[in-house]
């Protein structure tokens, strides 16, 4: 379904292959980083070793290396940036602090498992000193190569006009709409292309006209991606809080709500949970998949398109629950406690909720996490009214990943959407959890959901 097209703008004609080996160099520059801070730690503890016991191979220096060189590049490895591989102080800096908190957690581990009890203060001293040292000389060294190769552009900054004539610096990278079938903005399809179409860039700027920028402004929110919106009578005010591209100030509209080292943090924990939770729970998976097949006639898996991360849409598991004749494929039609469309087997599956635990197989997919705002169906109604019609920052919650469980859910904002304050209600949580994510609140959440597994509102 083709909603939108673009063409290309200026000399870049080959924008997408560009863009693939932008990536692939950046690739390849974070990895050489990466093997650097091993390099430096390594080589460090084995010339303070030297330095300390006249041997480069100590007992001591080994369990060192073995827990500094994990913790250092997982640190850095979180703290990278794009806009590092042209920056030689941030990254610096950036090395630095990831280096700090590296030996701060194996010295606070060490001790308190009396791993590193007995390595030589003197020692340590001599390898953390040595290994900043050792770890600015290289990451100058790196920083210089890819500035070279990158000459400023290691960060995928896409301009894209919409029915606006300007003109465009040199090597920007600039796309122009050239077809929008329809004014709604809110239509999850058309999110969905610019999601996908986006997916690879660092930093989406919007140059429309005025009439135009609302929608913009709503339409990116959710995208996951930085976007800003071209204002150029913000030039008149000499305002400090802008940036400017091609010329022009722009506004703030869209950012990611987890910064890198949440997300590395958040996945880990999705897959740690996700894997323990199917190994755990697969006798009692195979059971209800054979009672849904002898109970119905139909699939084990009932299979939805909903709204993700960014706006993407996928497809959801959920055990089959109704009557395949019946079944909702757009979800225009919630669930009632009295449902004729809701087999025996059905019925006490949704009223456990375990008609959910399908979704563990798209949290390991990673198109879902375990919390994280309720993916919705795409013809789900508040009312009369669909979803995204009902509130203009409905899009919003899509900045992170869906969970299997979320704030609202434990809230007991659960069951059908019968008026325009039941969606409300539950978009106000959603958004609550964005605005203060932390993973201490996860495992609230994930607790707080023991409670509400069986809830007057699961039918």
């Amino acid at each position: 379904m083709q909603i939108v097209s673009f063409s290309r703008v200026g000399e870049d004609a080959e924008e997408g292959d560009a863009r693939s080996t932008t990536r692939a160099l950046r690739l390849q520059y974070y990895v050489a980083m990466l093997i650097a801070d091993a390099i430096a730690v390594m080589l460090a503890l084995t010339l303070g070793s030297l330095l300390r016991f006249d041997t480069p191979f100590s007992p001591e220096a080994a369990t060192l290396i073995l827990g500094l060189v994990p913790f250092f590049c997982f640190f850095d490895l979180a703290n990278m940036r794009p806009d590092y591989l042209n920056d030689w102080r941030r990254s610096i800096v950036s090395m630095l602090i990831a280096l700090g908190k590296a030996v701060l957690v194996l010295l606070f581990f060490g001790f308190l498992l009396h791993a590193i009890g007995d390595a030589s203060r003197l020692l340590v001293g001599y390898g953390v000193a040595l290994a900043v040292v050792i770890a600015l000389v290289l990451r100058t060294l790196i920083v210089t190569l890819s500035s070279r190769a990158f000459q400023g552009g290691a960060v995928n900054h896409v301009l894209l006009i919409d029915g606006v004539t300007m003109d465009i610096p040199a090597g920007q990278s600039a796309l122009q709409i050239e077809r929008i079938d329809g004014s709604d903005f809110n239509n999850p399809y058309l999110l969905d292309q610019f999601a996908r179409r986006f997916a690879d860039v660092d930093h989406l700027t919007v140059a429309c006209h005025t009439d135009r920028r609302r929608d913009w402004a709503m339409a990116l929110k959710g995208i996951g991606v930085r976007a800003d919106i071209i204002i150029p009578e913000l030039d008149d005010l000499g305002s400090v809080g802008h940036a400017m591209v091609a010329g022009s100030s722009t506004i703030l509209i869209s950012t990611d709500p987890l910064g890198p080292y949440d997300r590395i943090v958040k996945r880990a924990v999705d897959l740690a949970l996700a894997i323990s939770a199917l190994a755990f729970l697969l006798p009692l998976l195979v059971i209800i998949a054979i009672a849904v097949k002898l109970d119905s006639r139909g699939p084990i898996f009932f299979r939805q398109q909903r709204v993700g991360y960014g706006n993407r849409l996928f497809m959801m598991y959920k055990f089959r629950s109704m009557k395949v004749e019946t079944s909702d494929a757009k979800g225009g039609r919630s669930a009632s406690r009295d449902d004729d469309r809701i087999t025996r087997i059905g019925r006490i599956i949704r009223a456990t909720s375990v008609d959910e635990l399908p979704q563990l197989l798209n949290v390991l997919r990673g198109e879902m996490s375990v919390v994280g705002p309720r993916p919705h169906a795409l013809g789900s109604l508040a009312g009369d009214q669909l979803f995204w019609h009902v509130d203009a920052r409905y899009h919003h919650r899509h900045a992170c990943k869906p969970g299997l469980t979320g704030l609202a859910q434990v809230r007991g904002l659960r069951g059908a959407t019968h008026s325009r304050e039941d969606l409300v209600s539950r978009l106000q949580a959603d958004l609550e959890y964005l605005n203060n994510w932390s993973l201490w609140r996860d495992i609230m959440i994930l607790l707080s959901t023991v409670r509400v597994i069986v809830h007057r509102n699961a039918y």
